[in-house]
């Protein structure tokens, strides 16, 4: 909490600090709370019940609520893993009023770990009210996300470079999995840029017109995060598209070869079998040790006059 000029952690919470004439500004952090330290959301601070339900919840798509005092939003977090889940997101729930703010989360949220190290050095971070705590947590929160996004456009990267030059079947479930990361990607981050987009419109009377510009340039960093996770979307579609085509192309070049192959073989197979019936067929000159040579002969003039016939008409 920050009151006389000074930041300090306090171990319990007054509930005359609530009020706005106690000249105290509490931020309250409930990194993985126990069942316990949730009723500090009810009894203490009086949230409203629907409010409470939703920050007990694991998962819960961005949104901003006004309740009576308060403004209660959830954003999300992001990471990325190396492994088949993909993006990793955690929602942050946030309880936003005059003097105080409350953050809900599973322990994972960088930013406000980061934040939480800084206040004891930096008195002016909890000075300026929560509005300017909360807008804090937000731009670094979405500061997290460019990095993040830019191991995923690598990784795409990487993709479009195998497929022409290592085309393999097995590309199909690398691509389907990255489609899957983006869409994923897609879903939190449209209604987070909708969140942040209120917040920068002024839709809330907490939120004054000199902390609204500073949400627009973090509407402005979202939004330019959205954009890439559609350019994303289509790059993969493109991508899933060329393989697909690359792969039936060389499935037909080696369609292509096996017919020749076999087209050239039947009039071949036609003579050998003729001349290896016992039938009064016309003798060659030069008596029987002569009829293979000039077999064999012929069947390669058959050759060569059906490749001459193919490249001639561009089949091959």
């Amino acid at each position: 909490m920050h009151r006389d000029g000074r930041t300090e952690q306090a171990t319990s919470i007054d509930r005359v600090w609530l009020g706005p004439a106690a000249g105290v500004f509490l931020w309250v952090d409930l990194a993985a709370p126990s069942i316990p330290e949730l009723l500090i959301l009810s009894d203490t601070f009086a949230f409203h019940p629907l409010s409470v339900d939703d920050a007990k919840s694991a998962i819960q798509y961005p949104k901003v609520e006004a309740y009576d005092g308060y403004l209660y939003i959830i954003l999300h977090g992001i990471d990325y893993r190396e492994d088949k889940q993909g993006f990793r997101t955690n929602d942050v729930d946030f309880f936003l009023g005059p003097n105080y703010l409350v953050t809900v989360h599973d322990g994972r949220a960088r930013a406000i770990a980061e934040l939480r190290e800084h206040c004891p050095r930096n008195p002016r971070i909890l000075a300026e009210g929560p509005v300017s705590l909360f807008h804090r947590i937000v731009d670094s929160m979405v500061d997290h996300y460019r990095p993040e996004v830019d191991k995923l456009e690598e990784r795409l990267d990487e993709l479009e470079k195998a497929i022409f030059s290592k085309p393999d079947p097995k590309l199909v479930r690398r691509i389907l999995d990255e489609k899957r990361q983006v869409a994923h990607l897609r879903r939190i981050l449209t209604p987070q840029r909708d969140v942040i987009g209120r917040l920068a419109r002024r839709d809330f009377v907490d939120i004054t017109t000199s902390m609204s510009f500073h949400f627009r340039d973090v509407y402005d960093h979202v939004v330019r995060l959205a954009d890439d996770a559609m350019i994303f979307q289509d790059r993969i579609t493109g991508m899933l598209d060329a393989h697909l085509s690359n792969v039936s192309n060389r499935l037909n070049e080696v369609m292509k070869v096996l017919t020749v192959v076999a087209t050239i073989f039947m009039p071949l197979t036609l003579l050998s079998g003729m001349y290896g019936m016992n039938l009064m067929l016309p003798r060659f000159p030069g008596g029987d040790a002569a009829q293979f040579w000039w077999l064999f002969g012929g069947m390669m003039a058959v050759v060569v006059a059906m490749l001459t016939m193919f490249r001639r008409n561009h089949w091959i």
